[in-house]
């Protein structure tokens, strides 16, 4: 059975001040989770500081992080880049590939997606592929066929292993930072479809992989997402920066 996971997305937002006073507040307001598994992945620069604020609060949060290099699992002349094997010494476990937002601004192809997220395999953390197609090309109809070539070009190149130690999250670009959020309906569908493609490599991997929906998650939609069948949780963004909010949508998760 599929993990209940809750990943908030923290993007290009924070500062040291910023970012101990809301894990200060979600330790103020944190209850016990029984089923749901929670992480945040703030920048780079702040890992190691929320490492430290998760431990000395001892909140049950797993650190994630918003990228990786694509050239070396360890070490090497990439300026500007981490490398996965710097993320596992921060303890970080989970990492981000594929995000429409790095495919958008960074150019980041289904190969560079791809060589991300062997990196992170090869150093034990848990890669968060991101799949999801633009407004023009739901309207268009595309939607399936996107998210299916996005998949392939990750899992026909890999191990069951490794898929079964990998995460998938759904969002539709369309509905990330807009306001608009997929239907459940239209959620469903596709979650659906991702579970029955990964199915086709292995049933086993199938059961086991958590699919997110991500594209503005907040307290008051969560619960009707969480109810559907194949939604095992979210990738939240703007409201992962509110405290309340996180950890609503974190009951709601807990209580689907």
């Amino acid at each position: 059975m599929a993990q209940s996971l809750v990943i908030g997305n923290w993007k290009m937002h924070g500062s040291l001040s910023q970012n101990q006073q809301l894990i200060e507040s979600i330790a103020e307001q944190m209850f016990e989770l029984d089923t749901v598994k929670l992480a945040v992945c703030p920048p780079d620069i702040y890992l190691a500081q929320i490492l430290l604020e998760l431990d000395a609060n001892e909140l049950p949060i797993a650190l994630g992080a918003q990228n990786v290099c694509a050239e070396s699992p360890d070490s090497g002349a990439f300026t500007g880049e981490c490398s996965a094997a710097m993320l596992a010494d921060l303890d970080v476990s989970y990492a981000l590939v594929g995000h429409s937002e790095r495919r958008q601004y960074y150019a980041e192809s289904d190969a560079t997606v791809l060589a991300k997220f062997q990196q992170l395999i090869a150093k034990n953390i848990s890669p968060v592929l991101c799949l999801g197609e633009n407004l023009a090309q739901r309207e268009a109809g595309d939607t399936l066929a996107v998210v299916k070539q996005q998949l392939c070009a990750v899992f026909d190149a890999v191990d069951i292993d490794a898929m079964q130690h990998s995460v998938i999250a759904y969002e539709p670009v369309w509905a990330i930072g807009t306001g608009k959020t997929a239907t459940p309906a239209q959620a469903q569908e596709v979650h659906a479809f991702i579970r029955e493609q990964i199915a086709n490599y292995s049933p086993a991997a199938a059961e086991q992989i958590s699919l997110l929906y991500g594209g503005s998650v907040k307290a008051d939609n969560a619960a009707d997402l969480f109810a559907q069948a194949d939604i095992d949780g979210a990738l939240v963004g703007g409201a992962a920066l509110n405290a309340d909010q996180f950890l609503k949508i974190a009951k709601a998760a807990e209580s689907a």
